[in-house]
């Protein structure tokens, strides 16, 4: 008997999945490997974009922000691992934000 809704109509039947198709568990694992890799090399950049500035005659200001920039893509990196990929992308782009923020005073 085909299955109907509660109107009364007869309901589609579900697409079968593309045999090629990753799985949501497989598409989900990439998401959380890409956050993770995208925030440890932001966190890298920021630290080394920092440790320069420091070295360099530059205001306190430039350092501090790549710092923090830094910072803020390490912990998008840490929530991305554990699946929380949608904020660990907001967290990467305020991240990068920062750093580029601090770059103007440069």
């Amino acid at each position: 008997m085909p299955e109907t809704t509660d109107a009364g109509t007869l309901a589609a039947p579900a697409p079968a999945p593309h045999p090629d198709s990753p799985s949501t568990e497989q598409e989900a694992r990439r998401a959380r490997w890409a956050a993770a890799g995208t925030g440890v090399v932001l966190a890298l950049a920021g630290v080394a974009a920092a440790t320069l500035r420091l070295t360099r005659a530059a205001p306190a200001l430039v350092p501090a922000a790549y710092a923090g920039g830094a910072a803020v893509c390490a912990l998008a990196s840490l929530l991305g691992s554990r699946g929380r990929t949608r904020r660990a992308l907001w967290l990467l782009v305020a991240g990068a934000m920062v750093m580029a923020w601090g770059d103007q005073f440069d």
